[in-house]
């Protein structure tokens, strides 16, 4: 039984471990999204949010905790100057992992985990009629789009004739 247990062995002895998960964290923040396997995915969640969560207290200690985690003094500098920035309004939550199916050798459950942007509205309760209205306006805006295949405008019929003429 694993009662009282905290975090996954992810098949690795201790020092195996933490190098991938500290290679994990230092790629997210470099990247901003990674695709790794379900499991590690998961095990880099709570390491990620606190290290976002020391970029928010932003003092001198909280930099030197996460320097010693982190990989690269640079993507370091970019936790605690821009990222930090977008999320200083959110209490948690910061990352979002996402299933994509399953690799092809192995057959293992491959994941994207992503940072959240502070720009984007968390879905919420909102009434039916605001969104229909909006379904409406994006589907008009694509159907006036003629796109090809190729990713060519196509000209409407009666604009060609207009070209011609003159």
């Amino acid at each position: 039984m694993r009662h009282r247990k905290a975090g996954k062995k992810l098949g690795r002895d201790t020092g195996h471990r933490r190098a991938v998960l500290r290679n994990l964290v230092t790629s997210l923040f470099q990247y901003e999204e990674i695709s790794t396997t379900h499991a590690k995915a998961k095990a880099l969640r709570p390491i990620a949010e606190k290290m976002i969560t020391l970029a928010k207290r932003g003092n001198l200690h909280a930099r030197r905790q996460a320097l010693s985690y982190i990989m690269d003094k640079t993507v370091a500098h970019k936790l605690f100057d821009q990222i930090k920035d977008r999320l200083v309004d959110h209490q948690g939550g910061y990352t979002r992992i996402l299933k994509t199916g399953h690799r092809s050798g192995d057959n293992a459950p491959l994941a994207i985990i992503q940072l959240l942007l502070a720009q984007e509205k968390k879905p919420g309760k909102t009434t039916g009629k605001k969104d229909i209205k909006d379904e409406k306006k994006i589907t008009e805006k694509v159907s006036d789009k003629k796109v090809t295949h190729k990713g060519k405008k196509q000209v409407p019929e009666n604009e060609k004739e207009k070209v011609e003429k003159p």
